[in-house]
């Protein structure tokens, strides 16, 4: 049986110089006459590269797709495909369960324990959870060094000990329920998507909606967001708003706060920490009118909260990605809007990260009257929403229902 080992490391480690210190035989020298590949984002970005450049795809997806076109969780199984193939001696995986439904988690989970028997696997993980149950050698880097893994004593630390900053407005209109599907179903040409889904969310309830991928997920939070143009068809009350009764987009995402892991590919400009989160009272990127007294006050506010008051006044891309994303939070929050929408908000956040966001999510919920619909695969052990509403694929349309 090979040796499998696993590295758990932080997202502030250097991980191209780790994958170099792997595959070069600095620390295991016996992989220095072995033939190895490695599963990583880099080597899907360096194949998108080579496919842009010449137009040829090395690595072939199920759909036929080039990967530059094709999902996260298809670039993931077409990698791996790909890397089978050739028959490595040993396969380096970095962060290989990031971005799958739970289905797709357990059939490359299932692949790499069959593997496992004649391919010695070196896992690269910043989530615990994720490191595969038949590695037993777990290292840590310190002082960019491997050293043997020892589990910390488990602690509850509390980082956000102020009180939620309060509304900017207090006059607002409350609307009950928030949002109101009644049996509605989408389809794209002969493809069904949802089928007659009927679900309310009513004001400062926290709500979960699970599903694997291609269940409907993002179709739901498009109708719930006036961006999707079947929802003029669909019988829903967006806000106190009947779809389709003339309403504008702007009618209804003034009601909505929205985070996505995706965002922070958006925000490359180097406004300060504080101009992010007044910023939020625009709704723009950047900022581009002096904020008033209240405004100003109020941002403080949640700098104070973030524990970032000493650093307002630095650059927003000084920040690490879980840092970011406290803030493009307080951002989405500083008007209290009455709907917050979380999209696979810890994809990519190491443990400490992932429990440092869940902590402000859960205060957010539990202080305002914000309701909070949060996407996600599968369960964040730290964030504890009061619902869930679950989508189960079927050919004629996702089903959905209430499971708590």
């Amino acid at each position: 049986m090979p040796k499998h080992k696993a590295f758990y490391i932080s997202n502030t480690e250097n991980k191209k110089q780790l994958l170099k210190n792997i595959t070069s035989g600095k620390w295991f020298q016996d992989l220095n006459t072995r033939k190895g590949a490695v599963f990583s984002d880099f080597t899907v970005n360096a194949f998108i590269e080579e496919e842009t450049r010449h137009g040829h795809f090395d690595v072939q997806t199920a759909t036929k797709n080039s990967l530059k076109n094709s999902s996260e969780g298809e670039r993931k199984r077409a990698l791996l495909n790909h890397i089978l193939k050739s028959s490595p001696e040993y396969i380096v995986l970095d962060n290989v369960f990031d971005c799958l439904d739970i289905q797709a988690q357990t059939k490359i989970e299932n692949t790499l324990t069959q593997l496992s028997q004649n391919t010695q696997i070196i896992q690269i993980a910043t989530r615990k959870r994720d490191i595969l149950q038949f590695i037993k050698t777990i290292y840590v880097l310190k002082d960019g060094e491997p050293k043997l893994y020892e589990a910390p004593q488990e602690t509850k630390p509390i980082h956000f000990t102020q009180d939620l900053p309060q509304p900017y407005k207090t006059d607002r209109e409350i609307f009950n329920p928030l949002i109101q599907l009644n049996k509605v179903s989408v389809s794209y040409g002969e493809r069904p998507i949802i089928n007659n889904i009927t679900w309310q969310i009513k004001p400062g309830e926290f709500w979960q909606l699970i599903g694997p991928n291609g269940s409907g997920k993002s179709t739901i939070l498009s109708l719930i967001s006036g961006d999707n143009p079947k929802g003029y068809m669909a019988d829903m009350t967006l806000f106190g708003i009947k779809k389709g009764s003339g309403e504008t987009v702007w009618d209804i995402k003034k009601n909505i706060g929205f985070y996505t892991s995706e965002m922070l590919r958006g925000f490359k400009r180097r406004d300060t920490i504080e101009s992010m989160i007044i910023s939020g009272f625009v709704d723009s990127v950047g900022l581009y009118n002096y904020p008033t007294d209240r405004q100003l006050s109020i941002a403080n506010q949640w700098l104070a909260l973030l524990n970032m008051t000493a650093i307002k006044d630095k650059s927003f891309q000084f920040l690490s990605n879980g840092h970011k994303r406290l803030v493009l939070i307080a951002r989405a929050m500083v008007k209290h809007p009455p709907l917050l929408i979380l999209d696979e908000p810890t994809n990519g956040l190491d443990d400490t990260d992932a429990q440092l966001f869940s902590e402000l999510v859960n205060k957010i919920a539990k202080e305002s009257e914000t309701a909070i619909i949060y996407v996600s695969h599968r369960k964040e052990d730290f964030i504890t929403p009061d619902f869930i509403f679950e989508l189960t694929p079927n050919p004629t349309g996702s089903v959905g229902k209430k499971v708590i």
